[in-house]
């Protein structure tokens, strides 16, 4: 019933289009873990009215049959600023017609008033005990995207089996129900609440207990600049600044305010590097700013740089800004708890991608390191297995510029992280050391973790499927490559397969997954490389690492090495010339 959406389809059966309407209407989007994520447009492969009801009456039903007191409890949906004018959706648009969809069947619904950060969404859930949360969002994403984020009752994202369950629903619930398109009417609705002014008073009451030098934050001299790159994070980390007695940072005027054009980049992600942050470099040139903080446009993630001795900047890769976030965290809590028996119930994580310099600093200070799969769901999900059995899990980070800092939130956040970043840099500034100092002194007492992560794009699932293929049959049938140029392969995980050489069974202990391509390598000089598909972008991705023992500080000899051990993964496991594969460009 979108007059736009209707128009495009209509007019393409005039045409006789058949090509394009096979685009719209050959396959339905598939609902996974990290629920939708597609452009939006028509069709039942696109975002628009008609698949957000589909799927909100699925999701519906499938919380019906697992929560008795769902019509109690209710659900929590928030928005971010996306909209696109030539199919006429927005997330704002799909939140109230989820909304809708929910308080026709009189389950209540805690609906944002305005745009929020995605982790707010979490916190609803886990701050007022519901039994599910939406997020209407494409994070980073390119314009026309938009997505549908789901957590569980536990304030995590979904895992398996929800998913599939959900999907199942969504297939039986494919005709919307009487009033479905009629948004108007949850606004005289008794089940409707707004949590907007709730919420933004308790999460910035709940993470000021991550506050730990409130005096030298009143003093400091550091500056900072912040970007929300066009989304939604002007706002909140303005009021998170507040919270933490810091002096606001300097916003991005080009940038503050939410555009779903995204008009001065061209790809609203932090984690693309200096593109990105032209005018943040610009804005704290003229106000003698020495740290920028970016937000992506749904304010999950965080960006940081840093202003050098050199007049250069530094832009933190993700495994950076893991290490000191990491240090600071522990620190901070280590300070604030003098028994040394509290350790043992200490725990940290971060995703088998990301750098293992958690695990070198757990195993020197006696805290526990654990890894999980790729992404927050899985560092959520176990999180609150661990808090529940009455543990402390103090950060989780994942090297995609993604940390969750604060327990409140089981997710990653980047308004909290912006803020406790702001407040270590203080910190440090106090005593006359940068950032990029107190990382060296990080690796000088933990060893030297050097990462080096890019990808290849690539549209052709065959292609990508030949390329795994190829690997696992590489010197003769079920074979993996023994050798990566003068590189010799010591041990493979497979996680695809559930085939890991390391185990006495020959069996991965991190849960394995048919539906996605994951292969780690580990070689005889130390390095380790894994390359993966994108759950949500045509991309293969790669993560490699070297680490060294404390004490061994040649630098530029590690990076060398990397440098050679990445030219050899990308020359004969990708292949990308004959693979036809697209390279990374800034």
């Amino acid at each position: 019933q979108n007059p736009k959406t209707s128009a495009v389809v209509k007019q393409l059966v005039a045409e006789g289009n058949a090509g394009e309407l096979q685009k719209y209407f050959g396959s339905r989007m598939e609902f996974g873990t990290a629920g939708l994520r597609a452009a939006m447009g028509a069709g039942i492969s696109h975002m628009n009215d008609l698949t957000i009801i589909q799927t909100t009456q699925g999701f519906c039903r499938y919380l019906e049959k697992n929560f008795s007191d769902l019509k109690k409890r209710g659900v929590v949906i928030g928005f971010d600023a996306r909209a696109h004018h030539s199919s006429g959706g927005s997330s704002k648009r799909f939140a109230r017609l989820a909304a809708n969809t929910f308080i026709s069947q009189g389950v209540p619904v805690y609906l944002f008033s305005d745009i929020t950060p995605t982790p707010f969404v979490p916190y609803t859930v886990t701050h007022l005990k519901l039994c599910a949360g939406i997020m209407v969002t494409a994070s980073h994403n390119p314009k026309q995207d938009n997505g549908y984020k789901v957590y569980w009752e536990n304030g995590a994202q979904i895992i398996s089996p929800h998913d599939k369950g959900i999907s199942q629903a969504i297939e039986e619930n494919q005709e919307p129900w009487p009033q479905a398109w009629d948004d108007k009417l949850i606004d005289s609705s008794l089940l409707l609440h707004d949590p907007y002014a709730t919420v933004n008073k308790e999460y910035f009451k709940d993470i000021q207990k991550q506050c730990f030098h409130r005096d030298i934050n009143k003093e400091t001299n550091l500056k900072f600049v912040h970007t929300s790159v066009h989304g939604v994070g002007h706002k909140f980390v303005q009021l998170a600044f507040k919270a933490f007695d810091l002096s606001p940072p300097f916003a991005v005027p080009e940038q503050k305010d939410p555009d779903p054009e995204f008009p001065t980049v061209k790809y609203p992600n932090p984690e693309e590097g200096k593109g990105v942050l032209t005018l943040s470099f610009a804005l704290a040139e003229k106000d003698g700013a020495k740290i920028i903080l970016a937000n992506d446009p749904d304010a999950d993630r965080l960006a940081v740089a840093e202003k050098q001795e050199s007049g250069e900047w530094k832009v933190f890769s993700g495994n950076e800004l893991g290490a000191l976030l990491g240090w600071w965290i522990f620190t901070c809590w280590k300070n604030n708890n003098r028994d040394s028996c509290a350790i043992k119930d200490v725990y940290m994580l971060s995703s088998t991608v990301s750098s293992k310099i958690l695990r070198a600093i757990a195993l020197k200070e006696g805290f526990h390191f654990e890894e999980t799969l790729t992404g927050f769901k899985w560092m959520g999900n176990r999180a609150k297995q661990l808090m529940d059995q009455g543990k402390a899990v103090l950060f989780a980070f994942e090297e995609a510029i993604g940390y969750m800092c604060c327990p409140a939130v089981l997710d990653k956040d980047g308004v909290s992280a912006a803020v406790i970043t702001a407040e270590m840099a203080s910190f440090l500034a106090a005593r006359n050391l940068s950032l990029s100092q107190q990382l060296k002194a990080v690796y000088d007492e933990y060893g030297f973790h050097i990462t080096k992560a890019s990808y290849f794009i690539c549209h052709d699932p065959k292609v990508i499927q030949q390329l795994f293929d190829n690997l696992r049959n590489f010197d003769g049938k079920n074979t993996y490559p023994k050798s990566c140029g003068r590189f010799k392969v010591s041990g493979i995980r497979d996680l695809t397969t559930g085939y890991d050489s390391s185990q006495p069974d020959q069996k991965a202990i991190l849960p394995t997954s048919k539906s996605s391509q994951m292969i780690t390598f580990t070689f005889a000089n130390g390095g380790v490389a894994t390359m993966r598909t994108s759950g949500t972008e045509p991309k293969i991705k790669y993560y490699s690492e070297l680490c060294a023992p404390p004490g061994n500080s040649d630098v530029e000899q590690l990076k060398k090495e990397l440098d050679e051990l990445v030219n050899a993964l990308e020359k004969h496991f990708f292949q990308p010339e004959k693979n036809n594969l697209q390279r990374k460009t800034e």
